[in-house]
């Protein structure tokens, strides 16, 4: 494995760097309460951000959103990517594609998703051509009052559906969650959708299985299992947005212990101090290596299943004891609400239960390797041997 960026992922995390620095201040995002903020999000997509993920692959959206996890910046930009360009990319038919992708790279259309899938949350009911009818509730969707878009799977088969939400039987209501994510509580009533993954290539046509040329966003790992990839991808690069809030956190906390003294010298040369700053370090560190090594696999049409949830466990795990540990570290400051890192705070905790919180995420994990080692029981002989 060599994680070493490509030249193209370097230039655009440094001009993912720029913009995030330039335009997500805190002053901006206080101005921004708990919505989008639509001049970032217009600055990103003209500089073409979004669309740059179809050449960088998931490992520089991850090496991206590192960049906006540092700021906090209030923009969709990994719902977008990960339900909309990634999942049509690798999923979609030949038509979606073609349809639905420029809108997706210019952002002039936004995707989020109702992940993941929860028994009885919302039902389909296929009809020809691959389309259907949706009709249950999500009672979470990050970034809904802001997406054109929605990425559903139905809470049986699984299947991956997607639809407009401004379209008939669909209703949206402001939920207010621990980060400003303009999450939204999803109702569908009979709501129209089209049909993503193979069954929407076979319905479409033998050309729609071509994932060759631009289009193609990334190689195809688990191409017959849609939703398994999509969740897999949506842990992966919030676990790089992890990554980025831990940083961004512990490089106030540093910043402020350096400044601050207490006994006529710095907070930083206390011991104490050190100690947890150490810890937070090497949790952070921990969280970026997993997200990487999880997206290099998936880049190279590896298979990503367990390291996805192995990074979920991390950015959940490590995640909180490092948000925890910046506010901890600021003293009393840290509980001002309106101090900046009480925001990687609220994002951390946000991002902590998001998709799994880390007992459930290492629930699955293990009932994962455990189904593996009973699929092939002669590898569980290798490893005791060797």
């Amino acid at each position: 494995m060599d994680f070493t960026p490509t030249p193209e992922q370097t230039a655009a995390r440094e001009l993912a760097a720029e913009i995030f620095g330039d335009l997500s201040t805190p002053e901006r995002l206080t101005d921004c309460g708990g919505g989008t903020d639509a001049e970032l999000w217009k600055a990103l997509c003209t500089a073409g951000l979004p669309g740059a993920v179809a050449e960088t692959g998931l490992l520089g959206l991850v090496l991206m959103l590192e960049e906006q996890g540092r700021t906090t910046a209030q923009v969709p930009f990994a719902a977008s990517c990960v339900y909309g360009l990634l999942a049509v990319g690798a999923h979609g038919g030949a038509d979606q594609r073609a349809r639905l992708l420029p809108a997706f790279r210019d952002g002039s259309a936004i995707a989020t998703g109702a992940f993941p899938s929860r028994p009885g949350g919302v039902r389909a009911v296929p009809s020809a051509a691959g389309t259907g009818r949706l009709t249950g509730s999500v009672p979470v969707v990050p970034w809904l009052r802001a997406a054109t878009h929605v990425l559903v799977p139905d809470g049986t088969t699984r299947t991956l559906w997607l639809l407009r939400t401004d379209a008939p039987g669909v209703r949206r209501d402001p939920v207010e969650t621990t980060a400003p994510w303009s999450a939204g509580r999803l109702t569908l009533d009979d709501a129209p959708a089209e049909r993503l993954g193979p069954d929407a290539v076979e319905c479409l046509g033998p050309d729609a299985a071509d994932r060759s040329g631009p289009d193609a966003a990334a190689p195809q790992p688990s191409a017959t299992r849609p939703y398994a990839d999509v969740l897999a991808t949506a842990r992966i690069a919030f676990a790089g947005l992890q990554a980025g809030v831990c940083a961004g956190s512990l490089a106030r906390a540093v910043s402020h212990t350096t400044t601050r003294e207490q006994f006529g010298r710095p907070l930083s040369t206390h011991q104490g101090v050190l100690l947890r700053a150490a810890d937070a370090y090497m949790d952070t560190e921990a969280i970026r290596l997993t997200a990487y090594e999880a997206a290099w696999r998936r880049d190279a049409g590896l298979d990503a299943g367990e390291q996805a949830l192995t990074a979920a466990w991390w950015a959940a795990e490590a995640g909180t004891r490092v948000v925890h540990t910046g506010q901890h570290l600021h003293g009393g400051i840290g509980a001002d609400l309106d101090h900046p890192v009480h925001r990687h705070f609220l994002w951390g905790r946000q991002l902590a239960g998001y998709l799994g919180a880390g007992a459930e995420v290492l629930e699955e994990l293990g009932q994962l390797l455990t189904s593996r080692d009973a699929r092939y029981p002669h590898n569980r002989h290798e490893e005791a041997t060797s």
